[in-house]
């Protein structure tokens, strides 16, 4: 019985584990902005195919305490401020000049969920004065990137490429979640690429995950591997 007991338990603690880290951080703002003109970000952590923001109260461990960077034209790396609300982050800056900016989180939660470490990693390009997106401006380990998510259109072939340190992430899952609840997974080739056909409007969030076996330390505590997801949010019109 205490055996039988001792594997429920663990089969319990599976589903909760992969329940947690079934959710994402992923951020949305407008693909292109115009110069003198706000821009506006916000930062959600959930599931966005199912639809669900959750409060940032129950943000897993210390998730809700990421730092927001933005990468302008000119390669300037500048922290941005960050408003709390119930269930989102918010922020702003207002381009200067036309050209490619990126805004970026990677966040590595405290806790550990078994013996894996959690590496949240985010990214949305926006493009002022219709200049396509640079993907150098990203210094992400892993990242996602459109090469000119202004050009994307429904129905319509797109394609995504992954980086993982800076080479193409070659055999990666990639997850792609549909503003009406449908999701797909991909496998990118040997370029980093993995294409698909979106067929609606609305705003779109992908990721690239992938699992590092090499074992270490964080906080005190030994793991034995550290997940990465690194998501991309954009809008097709």
């Amino acid at each position: 019985m205490k055996k039988i007991n001792t594997l429920l338990l663990t089969l319990l603690l599976s589903v909760t584990t992969t329940s947690i880290f079934a959710h994402a951080l992923w951020i949305e703002t407008a693909s292109s902005g115009k110069v003198g003109q706000k821009q506006t970000i916000k930062v959600f952590y959930g599931e966005y195919v199912a639809n669900e923001r959750d409060s940032v109260a129950k943000w897993y461990s210390d998730v809700k305490d990421f730092t927001l960077w933005l990468i302008g034209p000119d390669q300037k790396k500048t922290q941005l401020a960050l408003t709390p609300g119930v269930n989102q982050f918010e922020s702003s800056f207002t381009p200067e000049s036309n050209g490619a900016y990126t805004v970026m989180v990677s966040h590595e939660a405290k806790e550990l969920g078994g013996t894996t470490k959690y590496h949240f990693l985010s990214s949305a390009s926006i493009s002022v004065g219709k200049i396509a997106a640079v993907s150098a401006q990203n210094a992400n380990v892993l990242k996602l990137h459109i090469e000119d998510v202004l050009s994307a259109k429904v129905n319509k072939p797109l394609q995504l490429k992954a980086f993982l340190k800076d080479a193409a992430a070659k055999g990666k899952t990639v997850s792609v979640f549909s503003p009406n609840g449908w999701a797909k997974e991909l496998t990118t080739d040997v370029n980093g690429v993995a294409e698909f056909t979106p067929l609606w409007a609305g705003r779109y969030v992908v990721e690239v995950t992938d699992l590092d076996k090499t074992a270490g330390q964080h906080n005190g505590k030994d793991y034995k591997a550290t997940w990465k997801g690194a998501t991309y949010s954009f809008e097709l019109k």
